[in-house]
């Protein structure tokens, strides 16, 4: 049956008003199920919508989701064998071997690093399905209770996705851990300094990546066309990074179909490249898989050995994007697009570039394009551009997953969070950071000019040449987190100690004023009590509503909230919310003849269920 175009499946019949307290005195709190007339809408399409990277979704689903993963995630790890090569010899190439140690250090870094630590380790401590420093924390403060804002509440573990594990006799050393950070309040500040610590280094150090991405990928023009000067190909890049910036309010859904399917043909190119180099200039490279290559690679070079190493570095550029990111796809399909796809083909570049160097070491500084077939040279230089744009997409979407976490535990401040896919939950757009990380990339690009020079700032030891530069960008975020924290913490024990209590908020709201019809909702961050903007308001205002709301929005540490579970009530005073419930019945009901089955309010109960 139908009416006024809702199926009665969809119509929201039922109110259910849930009790805790059971005990004189208890003020209680109940749980209201909303339905949401958005679901009612988006329930009549025959799609996903709905499902989390938390769930079991389907082969086909995954399949989707790491196609999609391809596009967003792998771009600065795709790119890098555009630029490591002239990084790691900046000054040429001294000795044929080093070729091999290199590329040994290479072999073992993605190995151990890329594959074994972030998509086989790292990617299986997420929370609820989001990856990132601050979902490591939230895990942390659900579990050890390690959050220095007291806003804990009983409420918190009734909702679904709370899920904790009691340490058993198997986790005694979780057992002693969690022990410690709650009895340790030293130990709580240290652990929220090292997440912000470690999650500022991360967009200081994601910010030159689109950058150096880029001016690599453009510079190759050079080859072909020597006219084009520094500035020009400068001047190309900021328009490619501008326009890369514009198309994120598409979102990550569109942008991934968009993307993937020209860095798949980039990692295939690079992979068949890579096989096509090592077969014509030295198969040899295949030895380096040994690691007393590196071993002899320090020995010869000593401390020049060292500093290379923030140039091998680079083939790792954007691997922390791969947990960063989980919350836009899950670990599975993360799992296949790297294994199948992105790693062998990044690989395989790189035994090929090996295999290039050692019959033309003098060609260091162009390592990628010179190794290039003539047949293959412009081709491959529209691709590289192209990836080299995406490659900017896995920094970008991990910097608003990061910044969407940081707010959710009150250490950024509150900023508009665009969810840009009906099916997955995790894929969001953030306005203002998207804007202020354009201009940092185009300040970026402006200031260093040359992919060389761009390089400089990944290495420590080169400080003054640009490696400053990264920790510039750590300093000015980690300052804001930590600032902006100190004061949420601040404001929340003070609203703490000065709330209004039980007996006050009874005074005021008796006898001593005028109380006018209506109900007044006052916004308070505290969870337990009244907000002291309360008695401020009652100080000024010589009325009150006779029926007053004091509304609490909390961000628990889990990366979402079922909609039915989003809205909880506590009893402040009896009456009231049978009050505000009997009024909000009276309003809502769709027929007018309906009023009559809601029943008087001082019929109604709480614990009883209405179906109206």
């Amino acid at each position: 049956m139908e009416r006024d175009g809702i199926t009665e499946e969809e119509r929201p019949k039922v109110l259910e008003v849930d009790s805790t307290d059971g005990h004189e005195g208890d003020k209680g709190s109940r749980k209201i199920k909303k339905f949401d007339s958005f679901d009612i809408e988006t329930s009549r399409f025959k799609s996903d919508h709905g499902y989390s990277s938390k769930e079991n979704l389907a082969w086909v689903m995954i399949l989707k989701l790491a196609i999609q993963s391809i596009g967003v995630v792998y771009g600065d790890l795709g790119t890098s064998p555009l630029y490591v090569m002239s990084g790691i010899f900046p000054d040429g190439i001294k000795h044929e071997d080093d070729i091999l140690g290199v590329l040994s250090l290479i072999f073992y870094s993605i190995i151990l690093i890329g594959l074994i630590k972030y998509v086989f380790i790292v990617l299986s401590a997420n929370d609820n399905g989001d990856g990132g420093t601050f979902a490591l924390y939230s895990l942390m403060c659900r579990y050890a209770k390690a959050s220095l804002t007291p806003n804990q509440q009983a409420e918190d573990k009734e909702v679904s996705n709370y899920r904790l594990e009691v340490p058993s006799r198997h986790f005694r050393r979780a057992s002693a851990m969690k022990l410690f950070l709650e009895n340790s309040e030293a130990a709580k500040y240290l652990l929220l300094f090292v997440t912000i610590l470690g999650t500022a280094m991360v967009i200081g150090d994601g910010i030159l990546t689109p950058c150096i991405s880029v001016l690599s990928a453009v510079g190759g023009i050079q080859g072909a066309a020597s006219s084009l000067g520094e500035n020009q190909i400068m001047w190309i890049s900021v328009v490619i990074l501008i326009l890369l910036f514009q198309v994120q309010r598409f979102g990550t859904h569109k942008v991934g179909y968009s993307f993937a399917p020209i860095l798949s043909i980039w990692f295939l190119g690079i992979g068949l490249i890579g096989i096509y180099n090592i077969a014509k200039h030295d198969s040899g490279v295949i030895k380096a898989v040994n690691p007393l290559y590196i071993v002899h690679y320090f020995m010869r070079n000593k401390k020049e050995a060292w500093i290379s190493l923030g140039g091998v570095i680079l083939c790792l550029t954007g691997s922390e994007a791969l947990f960063a990111d989980l919350g836009h796809f899950n670990i599975l399909s993360i799992q296949l697009s790297s294994c199948l796809v992105v790693l062998p083909s990044i690989i395989l570049a790189y035994f090929g570039q090996a295999a290039y160097l050692r019959k033309h070491s003098e060609n260091v500084a162009s390592t990628f394009y010179s190794s290039l077939p003539k047949s293959v040279y412009w081709p491959m230089f529209v691709i590289a551009v192209l990836a080299a744009i995406i490659a900017s997409q896995a920094m970008i979407s991990a910097t608003f997953a990061i910044v969407k976490q940081s707010v959710a535990l009150g250490c950024f401040p509150n900023v508009k969070v665009v969810h840009t896919s009906r099916k997955h939950e995790g894929q969001i757009y953030i306005p203002e950071v998207n804007t202020l990380l354009m201009l940092t990339c185009v300040g970026v690009t402006l200031g260093f000019k040359t992919t060389l020079k761009l390089g400089n700032a990944y290495v420590l030891y080169k400080f003054l040449d640009g490696g400053y530069v990264p920790l510039f960008f750590a300093a000015v975020m980690m300052t804001i987190m930590l600032l902006w924290n100190y004061g949420y913490r601040k404001k929340y024990e003070f609203q703490l100690e000065n709330k209004v209590s039980r007996e006050a908020l009874v005074t005021i709201v008796s006898n001593t004023i005028h109380r006018a019809p209506g109900v007044a909702l006052f916004y308070t961050e505290l969870v337990h009590g009244i907000s002291p903007i309360f008695a401020q308001y009652v100080a000024h205002v010589p009325a009150l509503h006779s029926v007053l709301v004091f509304v609490s929005i909390k961000s628990l540490p889990i990366s979402n909230v079922p909609l039915e579970e989003r809205f909880f009530f506590r009893q402040v005073e009896p009456q009231v919310v049978i009050n505000c419930l009997y009024n909000w019945l009276k309003r809502c009901v769709r027929q007018p003849e309906d009023v009559f089955n809601v029943p008087h309010k001082r019929l109604l109960k709480v614990g009883i269920t209405y179906e109206i």
